[in-house]
């Protein structure tokens, strides 16, 4: 995850009026033209404003002028919470969802520029023979501001299949259609091509580390078609239920469906899915009754399964060392009924003050905070050195987010193999520190949210072959392309007895 015990690393970078033409009824279209239609009809059915166009290139003028970009979605609350702005709560849903569509899509509209002009030794016709690896390793985000505005978007428009009118702004728009429609053909001949990376928003680069992933964690073809797929949109919201507050409820309340139906009540769209709640959409989780009063907390469905990877127990004294703001400590908490004890530790102080701030919403009086910054082996709690260390240890290392992009976009422009090589020491070095305090006999998890193999398998096998008192139990990816969440690794492993 996005977690401290290191260096801050990615969480864990032509046009003119439009033409005025007759009118063709939508079946004599071309599929293109369909698809360009669709876009464009959004406008006329009221689904935007007039000056949301306007709107969404100067907030993307706004972010790209930014030297140091922060993360996009905390970017976007500041400028459209700002008070000089009236954007109303559904426009900027809107413009919120623009500026994602842009930061997952810039490098295809780079690339279909590129095409369109026959710039960069780039031919359409050949696009999926084309060197996309080379080209992306000279290729910046920058690239796109020497683009004229309503080329970017137009292109974002087509691939994101939103209602804007970008399609009416630009020239040669039977050109690009044209173009458009045959990348489109290219990628279903070849959906696993460096070019299909490019259309799903993923670097091609990143070709080679994903057919490793795939063929460690055996996913057929149509797994990793999936998961890249997966990666031109959000998954939903996961919801937890806080057992410590669920208990307060009346029983006939604490169902999963009735707690559905009071998110729905509040503006929530909540929904259920195969036992788990989740939200897409309407009013904000977090201002619910049911969140503020701890009943329900925001955590990913694959963030959930790594804490059920350590089988919390009443009773059980665990740390959880790169703790943040205790997702996965709260977690554990409820399993344990408040009996024992959960530690957890972090670089950064003001995320242990947010932990304990969530801790007392959710009603976990086990948990105790300490500063920890891995620089050597925890000192124990006077308690925990008389059992000779903890019953179970997590460290949920600091990574590249790999496994996040689908939430956080803008993430997969900063990642590079630099910034992968000094993680994986910070990582490997977490975990030698925090494997002293597990007691003979007890559990040692070691969690991630990337899908690199460097950054998990790797980490695993060295860490094994440097201690030898420690077995692995299990290993595996949890989320995507499985299920509609973040891609995430756990590993369970145990050390020997006394």
């Amino acid at each position: 995850m996005r977690k401290s015990h290191g260096p801050a690393k990615n969480s864990g970078s032509t046009f003119g009026k439009s033409k005025q033409r007759p009118a063709k009824s939508q079946s004599s279209r071309p599929p293109q033209k369909q698809r360009q239609s669709r876009a464009a009809s959004g406008s006329a059915n009221g689904r935007r404003g007039s000056g949301d166009e306007a709107r969404i290139i100067q907030l993307w003028s706004q972010w790209q002028s930014q030297a140091v970009k922060p993360p996009l979605d905390r970017w976007l609350r500041g400028q459209l919470r700002a008070p000089r702005q009236a954007d109303s709560a559904d426009n900027s849903r809107a413009l919120s969802e623009a500026m994602f569509s842009a930061l997952r899509f810039q490098q295809l509209a780079c690339a279909l520029e590129d095409m369109l002009n026959e710039r960069n030794g780039v031919s359409a016709s050949h696009a999926a023979e084309h060197d996309w690896q080379s080209w992306d390793e000279q290729w910046q985000p920058a690239a796109a501001d020497t683009m004229h505005p309503s080329a970017f978007w137009y292109w974002i428009q087509l691939r994101s299949l939103q209602p804007w009118n970008f399609v009416r702004m630009v020239r040669q728009d039977e050109q690009r259609a044209h173009l458009f429609a045959s990348i489109e053909h290219q990628v279903k001949a070849k959906p696993l091509s460096p070019l299909a990376l490019l259309w799903h928003g993923v670097r091609p680069s990143f070709l080679p580390l994903l057919q490793q992933r795939a063929k460690r964690s055996q996913w057929s073809d149509s797994d990793l078609q999936r998961f890249l797929q997966m990666q031109n949109g959000f998954p939903p919201l996961w919801l937890r239920i806080n057992d410590l507050r669920l208990n307060e409820l009346p029983a006939d309340a604490r169902e999963l469906k009735a707690l559905q139906l009071r998110l729905q009540e509040e503006g929530v769209s909540a929904q259920l899915r195969d036992d788990h709640l989740c939200a897409s959409g309407g009013r904000g989780v977090n201002s619910s009754e049911l969140y503020r009063n701890g009943v329900i907390e925001i955590q990913d469905l694959a963030s959930q399964q790594i804490a059920a990877a350590l089988d919390a127990r009443p009773g059980d004294k665990i740390w959880d060392a790169c703790a943040g703001a205790g997702g996965k400590t709260l977690a554990l908490a409820a399993k344990m009924n408040n009996k024992g004890a959960v530690v957890a530790t972090d670089l950064h102080q003001h995320k242990l003050d947010e932990l304990k701030r969530r801790a007392s919403r959710a009603g976990a009086r086990n948990v105790r905070t300490f500063l920890w910054d891995a620089a050597a082996p925890l000192r124990l709690p006077q308690e925990i050195a008389r059992q000779q260390g903890f019953d179970k240890v997590l460290v949920d290392a600091p990574c590249s987010s790999a496994g996040t992009w689908r939430r956080n976009p803008d993430a997969r422009w900063r990642f590079n193999s630099a910034d992968s090589s000094e993680l994986q020491q910070i990582q490997l070095n977490i975990l030698t520190q925090a494997a002293p305090a597990v007691r003979p006999d007890g559990m040692l998890v070691y969690a991630t949210c990337s899908w690199q193999v460097s950054e998990n398998e790797d980490i695993v096998s060295a860490f094994l072959q440097a201690n030898p008192a420690f077995s692995l139990q299990s290993q595996q990816m949890l989320g995507a392309p499985e299920d509609d969440c973040d891609c995430m690794f756990v590993a369970v492993m145990k050390k020997a007895g006394s």
